[in-house]
């Protein structure tokens, strides 16, 4: 499979399919297509697993676009301003994803839910318990709003980031919450009462743009009844 990623703030992502290949995404992913496309929609992996999928943002139901013909080409783009980022997963290696990250992956790769395991990473996190992993082998595509800004954090390297910026993370990072420091920086600073705590080995990669903070922002703009 190839695929082609254009654009830059409202991005759009061509894979092109050979024949026998295949491709799933959530309800209404697609932008269009052509070619000898076989479409369908089920919850992929039974009721129990899709209802599952719909608490990490995702719709129960998952369509499968499969090539019939030679060549065809199937084109997504994401729901916000942002960036579609590329992750290509050898056998068993894994991903956790921000809730309503997923975009589409080829069907060998595994979509599931991610429980976060530390009640206050879950409480305070800024997404909750819930988030999305996706495991290998394959490539699936991650739809992540604004720029993206990725670092390596070595054995033991800290990362202290507001939780709403986090987009994705590997496995091996560790995650944690801790309580910011003193009165007037609670009250004033403007980042809350908690930051999230990521420590490496591992990569994580950083979302210039909260998804709460636009909607905070259009809320602003939006009338209300008097």
């Amino acid at each position: 499979m190839e695929f082609k990623i254009h654009g830059t703030t409202l991005q759009t992502l061509d894979l092109i399919l050979e024949r026998g290949e295949s491709v799933f995404t959530e309800s209404g992913g697609m932008a269009w297509m052509t070619g000898n496309i076989a479409m369908e929609t089920n919850t992929k992996g039974g009721v129990l697993k899709g209802l599952a999928r719909t608490f990490s943002g995702e719709s129960m139901f998952l369509t499968t676009y499969r090539c019939e013909g030679t060549k065809a080409l199937v084109t997504f783009t994401p729901e916000l301003p942002g960036s579609i980022i590329p992750v290509i997963l050898g056998e068993g290696e894994s991903r956790i994803c921000q809730k309503d990250a997923f975009m589409v992956a080829e069907s060998s790769i595994s979509l599931d839910v991610h429980f976060r395991k530390k009640l206050g990473a879950g409480i305070f996190g800024g997404e909750g318990f819930i988030l999305q992993k996706l495991t290998g082998p394959g490539a699936a595509f991650v739809e992540i709003a604004g720029d993206v800004r990725s670092y390596e954090l070595t054995a033991g390297q800290t990362l202290k980031v507001d939780p709403g910026h986090i987009a994705m993370y590997e496995p091996s990072i560790s995650y944690d919450i801790s309580r910011v420091s003193g009165v007037r920086n609670i009250l004033f600073s403007g980042e809350g009462l908690f930051l999230a705590t990521l420590t490496g080995p591992g990569r994580v990669w950083l979302q210039s743009l909260p998804i709460s903070n636009l909607a905070a922002k259009l809320a602003t703009y939006i009338p209300t009844k008097k």
